[in-house]
């Protein structure tokens, strides 16, 4: 069997494992999965179960030198896809596209993982920078239960590299990130008969319309700043003066800055009607993953190492968060390494199968890179 069909091989095992976030027994069996794959391969595993989640793996190399840094692949085993999906979307192979649920986003990503780890191990290569694993199963909700296990590991990497899908049929890589926030706005009014004492009501859903009003026009496409009204809700009946309202808003923003303003903007905000309560909750949970200096620097290696192998790589921003926006806070970092395609959390998700060897090849040079050197 070619190094190849083992490739698609263990890749469509992954994908015939249904690991929707929320679906424990599913998440524990493809980690398990996993952590087979890397013990046969001489690493430590370690699984930290989750209380509502499969938890994470880490792994590292049984007879790692202790001297050497140490380089972060990180990658997610959880889809949005619910159990049974597979049989609306099966795993098929037509056109070069290898289709199926979860395929692109990004069992790809983690069936790269291991078979550029396991090149690295037939060939008998030390790297000078050690590799360590990270897999969590709750990336898709936002990672809450593993992102503390990751800021620390983060904190102490030479670098990160995350097996996300990249960007485009033409694989760009994901060079930076917007950060994401989540905002709920609850109004409090005061309920009356909306024929018979109109007057003595305060309607919570017109307090909430003028406050969507000034929402909006806190958007600033050029500064990639985006507020989104995605969610709203009120009132007890049609005859009812409605006493309560509530909107959810959804906040990208592409610097740090942007994220602290926009955020001291929305929690500032102040009730039109005098006797209108109103409170607002939430934060940006996913900072951005900016264009930093060690974030360049290791686009710029990862660009030339693509050059070896006659690829011309670009980089790209991409509007939704992954683990790249936590690790970039503490060290150097490079999203979308996985394998072009198309359709993440669609019907029509695949990737493309003459990518598989391209791509792992080109994780597997950025493993064997030189320690990255910040000058300050």
């Amino acid at each position: 069997m070619t190094y190849r069909e083992q490739m698609i091989l263990f890749l469509k095992d992954l994908v015939s494992i249904e690991t929707p976030t929320e679906k424990v027994d599913s998440q524990l069996q493809i980690l398990s999965k996993l952590k087979d794959s890397f013990m046969a391969m001489g690493y430590q595993v370690i699984h930290v179960y989750g209380q509502q989640t499969g938890g994470y793996l880490y792994a590292r190399p049984l007879k790692r030198n202790k001297k050497l840094p140490i380089q972060l692949l990180i990658g997610h085993c959880d889809t949005v896809w619910p159990i049974g999906t597979i049989e609306k979307m099966p795993l098929t192979y037509k056109s070069g596209k290898i289709k199926g649920p979860g395929i692109y986003d990004m069992k790809a990503g983690l069936t790269q993982i291991v078979f550029s780890l396991m090149a690295i191990r037939e060939m008998n290569i030390k790297p000078e920078v050690e590799p360590i694993v990270f897999i969590n199963s709750d990336e898709e909700t936002g990672s809450r239960e593993s992102t503390n296990a990751l800021k620390r590991l983060a904190k102490i990497a030479n670098r990160a590299y995350v097996l996300e899908p990249p960007l485009g049929l033409n694989g760009k890589l994901k060079t930076a990130r917007k950060g994401l926030g989540r905002f709920t706005i609850n109004v409090s009014g005061k309920a009356a008969h909306a024929g018979l004492d109109p007057g003595k009501g305060v309607n919570a859903i017109v307090e909430l319309s003028r406050q969507v009003q000034r929402l909006y026009a806190m958007n600033d496409f050029e500064k990639g700043i985006t507020v989104n009204i995605g969610m709203i809700e009120g009132g007890i009946s049609p005859n009812v003066i409605a006493p309560s309202s509530k909107a959810v808003i959804d906040v990208r923003v592409l610097k740090k800055a942007d994220g602290d303003f926009i955020t001291k903007k929305i929690k500032s905000l102040k009730p039109v009607h005098k006797d209108v309560v109103m409170e607002i909750e939430g934060g940006i949970g996913r900072p951005p993953m900016e264009k930093t200096p060690r974030n360049q620097l290791l686009w710029e290696m990862a660009k030339r190492q693509g050059q070896l192998l006659g690829l011309d790589l670009e980089e790209a921003t991409a509007g939704g968060g992954s683990d790249a926006n936590t690790t970039s806070l503490y060290t150097a970092t490079l999203d979308g390494l996985g394998i072009p395609g198309d359709g993440a959390h669609a019907a029509h998700e695949h990737i493309l199968e003459n990518k598989l060897i391209e791509r792992t090849a080109l994780l597997t040079l950025l493993l064997l890179l030189e320690p990255i050197k910040i000058e300050t």
